[in-house]
């Protein structure tokens, strides 16, 4: 008898568990994460709106069949705190007034539907719970360099006047124009000086108020909102860098802000278990800021993430890197940065890539977790597609993929074949539920 012979196709077909739609859909997933404290979700896009639903019905369950405590996501520091006292019951307004704060492009990156139906029932779960066993919603970003600088002022101004009148002296070489770009730009040029110095005195005289979140753990709320203000404090600080180092030569700046991601998530694991729980931590964003970066040709350039990170701190079996991927459908993104969101079609995989192979084997939609014989034959160099908030469909090979080694970049993946665009939660001029360039020939008549 011929013995079989096992390819990567016939690998993932035999490993591949197939999604019905419901519930058991995660069942493999959760007893993966059993015993592991952070779990990280990740997206091939910032505009698909399966990746966002999918997420959010796995976290429901880590959070109520396993006690997560907190997700985090990859948006900026206050825009998120705003949601996070909206689902603690700490916000009477309404839940569509909590997303205001997400004005920056891009908006529909989290208001949006799914996002939405999430937070409400964060909501109402965490209304039914006493104050300190509620689960929070905060952000991993660092864009927020003016928005933080106001929040750390304000959280002064109602606890100490000198001390609110030595921020704003710390911070006034930030406000020439508030433009994070601009200042960097002149900040390294030396067109003005620099705030290196005042913005990490202020985040250390932060840590130092004897109300500092590590110092009041038996008062949620007063801990939580000094807790608040230190990462306001931080995200000054790195952000500064950030944008300074966007001129400069030397640095790298997405490394800068995935260790801030890093930094961030880690202060917040830390945090709460200060407040008497694990720390644990379901992580959204996406597959680039999440999967290992040491397996894809991001690391060999040097850069790091997110997810390399976590495993570097917190070490493998602490943590679990989930990837999701697309062949096709459509997604919301813009044309270029700071553009209208539209949605748009996405282009069938290139051949060559994992998206690829995955639809080839005709299962639809799976979960693959990359161990055995799958994880083993997924090891071999692929592209892999990465769409952000910007999506140009002529540039697709150069613009939107890399190269990976998919198991060692994430330790399971959910793949859909098809996928929707994510929808808005504002009016949005340019994005339509029909995609009129993909309309039939006998349009509009239907025939």
């Amino acid at each position: 008898m011929t013995a079989r012979v096992v390819t990567p196709f016939t690998a993932v077909r035999d490993a591949a568990l197939r999604l019905s739609g419901g519930p058991a859909d995660y069942d493999a997933l959760l007893a993966m994460a059993e015993g592991r404290d952070l779990i990280l979700l990740g997206e091939a896009s910032h505009g698909t709106r399966e990746f966002y639903r999918m997420r959010a019905e796995i976290t429901r369950r880590l959070i109520a069949e396993a006690g997560f405590e907190a997700v985090a996501v990859e948006a900026d520091w206050p825009d998120a705190y705003r949601l996070n006292r909206h689902v603690r019951g700490g916000d009477a307004a309404g839940t569509l007034a909590a997303f205001d704060s997400f004005e920056r492009f891009p908006r529909w990156m989290w208001r949006n539907r799914e996002v939405y139906d999430f937070i409400v029932w964060l909501r109402d779960r965490n209304a039914a719970l006493a104050a300190g066993q509620r689960t929070g919603f905060y952000g991993l970003d660092l864009y927020s360099l003016y928005r933080s600088a106001d929040a750390v002022i304000a959280y002064l101004e109602e606890r100490d006047p000198a001390q609110t009148a030595e921020a704003r002296r710390r911070y006034a070489c930030l406000d020439h124009v508030r433009d994070p770009q601009r200042y960097g730009y002149e900040a390294a040029f030396h067109l003005r000086p620099d705030c290196r110095e005042a913005v990490t005195r202020q985040l250390a005289e932060l840590r130092r108020r004897p109300d500092s979140s590590l110092s009041e753990p038996a008062r949620p709320e007063a801990a939580d909102e000094a807790f608040c203000a230190e990462r306001n404090a931080a995200v000054v600080h790195n952000a500064e860098q950030y944008y300074r180092a966007m001129f400069g030569t030397t640095v790298n700046t997405w490394n800068l802000r995935d260790a801030h991601m890093a930094e961030t998530l880690f202060a917040l694991r830390e945090y709460l278990r200060k407040r008497g729980g694990r720390g644990r931590i379901v992580v959204w964003a996406h597959n680039s800021h999440l999967g290992d970066a040491r397996a894809t040709g991001m690391g060999r350039a040097g850069e790091w993430n997110l997810g390399q990170l976590v495993r570097e701190r917190a070490g493998s079996d602490a943590a679990l890197l989930v990837g999701f991927t697309t062949y096709t459908g459509f997604v919301s993104a813009a044309h270029d940065w700071d553009g209208e969101v539209e949605r748009m079609r996405v282009r069938p995989a290139l051949e060559g890539s994992v998206e690829h192979l995955f639809e080839r084997t005709r299962l639809d939609r799976f979960f693959l977790p990359l161990t055995g014989e799958a994880g083993e034959h997924l090891r071999e160099a692929r592209l892999e597609r990465a769409i952000g908030v910007i999506y140009r469909p002529r540039t697709e090979r150069a613009s939107h993929y890399f190269d990976t080694c998919l198991t060692a970049q994430f330790d399971a993946v959910f793949h859909l074949d098809e996928t929707e665009a994510v929808e808005p939660l504002y009016e949005a001029p340019r994005w339509s539920g029909r995609d009129e360039r993909d309309a039939p020939e006998t349009y509009p008549f239907g025939l």
